[in-house]
């Protein structure tokens, strides 16, 4: 291998290595704090999520007769959830669905660890729901219709279950009756399904609409580039994804406030996307709609809206309208039986990546070989012998031209002690030599730059994906998502104390086995090959596999468990490629060699 070929592969791992210690050295800032309300402030001013408007209505005004209404409101009544993958309640004040928890999810791999509460009510730290009702429009005040502190009034069964929907009533006194029945399926999806009835004598102008809001960003954000918090949305085949931090800054609509405004013509749908789990309103599909995501700085709510046109009444006229509600766990499966159910796109909804036509083949089928297997570890493992099996060819290539490179070393030495000080001279007699032997010195290149994309979009999967989320592999590897759990402090845990928190400068040092395995792997396959002759190379390829031990150290166990399986592969296969085409790699002279110092030559 010349020199230049030896610089390209020398660029390409510096690049790769810088883009792994950017995270390690530079980790994205923690989130501030977000300092809740009190129970009794927020009741007080009633600090919830403002209503859309229709027409020329003030969204102010809508809010602050929402405001009042709380403020007077008693403790209201609840409807119980209870379906095999959901639990939680829904208030009858506003009809709002603001406590669901995921029965199949615990915040940690305890056993007795607390399952993962999704959506919770106003007064609670960090409080999140789903509200609908009717933005007035001619002829109509903000309190002729229901909002979010409306007091609804329960029809028969009083527990929502996938057998049992639940309806509400509210009349306003003058004319108007409203209805809600909300479904809800095996899974995550509600069906919200809202009527409106005239009986007054005179003509009215109404649009239903859906909210979803947040106040204050989520205590669990993660901050890191790699993944995507915040509004997720649909509108006719465009996905737009927008972070939490981002929207303050949006611009003043003159309408909404802080808002982003999309008029969806077909299909599309609009919510808020954490790490594992996401809440989206969906309009029946074939609806047009206003699409809105905004952001209320005096009362830190995060809100995402959908309006649907305005229905004009006559006396003796009624209007339905339906729409769902997604809120869940990011089930990779469960996604796509929604959207081949209509949900257009909705499998974008999982953060995929600029890699997406990588990350989303390779969850496919790291997914079924789980199916397969019933073990995410050995899946991995599977996949890696899927993914070099596929790259074999190449490989194959690559490393006959590496063992051919070395029968031609000695050719190339003389050619060097030849020409002397002439680099022009060397690399046209290496030229000359590559054409007449028939090899590509760039081969070797090939198979390490196919490695660094393939690499990124396992690691976004693992990342990303609820799928790898407290998978487990044997022993003590029991969530592949998570960092090595063993420590060399502790021995891998044959001494009687615990090892460092992960995350920390101490667990960085005080790897886990894992990442030592992948060390030892990375310095035998750079056994295969003597050590280059230009020494800062030397040195370079000498700590790189223990560099790669230490940065990778902090990265999900599963990924690791991938890399120590591709640099095991590689191994083999480069050794057995090599020896069929006449040379033996002397792995033993070449770790022997590397503890020799390179003598220093005399400069005349």
């Amino acid at each position: 291998m010349d020199d230049q070929n030896k610089n390209l592969i020398l660029a390409t791992v510096l690049s790769f290595l810088v883009i792994l210690g950017w995270y390690t050295f530079f980790p994205p800032p923690e989130p501030a704090p977000v300092v809740e309300p009190a129970v009794n402030e927020t009741v007080a001013t009633g600090d919830t999520a403002g209503a859309p408007v229709v027409g020329g209505t003030a969204a102010t005004d809508a809010a602050a007769t929402a405001q009042a209404a709380e403020a007077e409101a008693p403790k209201a009544p609840r409807i119980d959830i209870d379906t095999p993958r959901l639990s939680g309640s829904i208030s009858l004040q506003g009809g709002r669905i603001d406590d669901l928890s995921l029965k199949d999810y615990r915040v940690s791999i305890e056993d007795d660890a607390e399952i993962v509460k999704m959506l919770s009510p106003v007064g609670e730290p960090g409080a999140y729901y789903a509200l609908y009702g009717w933005a007035p429009g001619a002829g109509l005040a903000p309190n002729e219709v229901p909002g979010a502190n409306t007091i609804w009034q329960p029809q028969g069964d009083n527990t929502l279950t996938p057998d049992t929907p639940v309806t509400m009533t509210w009349d306003n006194g003058k004319g108007l009756t409203f209805s809600r029945t909300i479904a809800i399926d095996e899974d995550y999806m509600f069906e919200v399904t809202q009527s409106v009835e005239n009986t007054s004598d005179s003509t009215v102008a109404l649009a239903p609409y859906g909210t979803l809001a947040r106040h204050g960003e989520p205590a669990e954000l993660k901050n890191f580039f790699i993944l995507h918090e915040g509004v997720v949305g649909m509108a006719d085949g465009e996905l737009t994804e927008t972070d939490y931090s981002s929207m303050p800054d949006f611009d003043v609509d003159p309408r909404e406030g802080k808002a982003e405004v999309t008029q969806v013509a077909e299909s599309g749908w609009i919510g808020f996307t954490d790490h594992f789990w996401m809440s989206t309103l969906i309009p029946e599909s074939g609806q047009a709609f206003k699409s809105i995501a905004k952001y209320d700085d005096r009362r830190d709510i995060y809100q995402t809206d959908i309006v649907l046109p305005t229905v004009t009444l006559a006396a003796g006229q009624s209007s339905e309208v339906t729409t769902q509600l997604f809120a869940g766990a990011k089930e990779w499966a469960t996604i796509r039986e929604y959207e081949a159910g209509g949900v257009a796109g909705f499998i974008d909804s999982i953060d995929w990546g600029w890699f997406f036509m990588l990350t989303k083949p390779i969850f496919w089928l790291l997914h079924n070989l789980n199916q397969l297997i019933g073990n995410m570890g050995w899946s991995i493992i599977g996949l890696t012998l899927i993914i070099k099996a596929i790259l074999f060819p190449l490989a194959y290539k690559s490393y006959v031209s590496m063992a051919k490179m070395k029968e031609l070393q000695p050719q190339m030495e003389e050619l060097k002690k030849k020409a002397g000080d002439d680099r022009q001279a060397v690399q046209k007699g290496m030229m000359e030599l590559y054409k007449k032997e028939k090899v590509n010195p760039a081969a070797g290149c090939l198979p390490i730059l196919l490695q660094i994309p393939i690499f990124f979009s396992l690691y976004k999967v693992i990342f990303v994906t609820i799928e790898l989320r407290h998978a487990p592999f044997f022993g003590p590897f029991q969530d592949l998502s998570a960092p090595d759990p063993t420590s060399i402090m502790n021995l891998f845990g044959v001494l009687p104390w615990a090892g460092p928190e992960a995350g920390t400068i101490v667990a960085l040092v005080f790897i886990g086995i894992l990442p030592l395995l992948l060390g030892i792997s990375m310095f035998l396959q750079q056994k295969l090959n003597p050590a280059p002759t230009d020494p800062t190379q030397q040195m370079i390829f000498a700590w790189m596999p223990w560099v790669f031990m230490f940065m990778l150290g902090g990265f999900a166990s599963g990924l690791v468990v991938y890399w120590i399986a591709n640099n095991t592969i590689t191994f083999t296969q480069q050794y057995l490629i090599m020896r069929s085409q006449g040379y033996t790699p002397d792995i033993f002279g070449n770790i022997k060699s590397g503890f020799k110092k390179t003598p220093k030559t005399d400069k005349k």
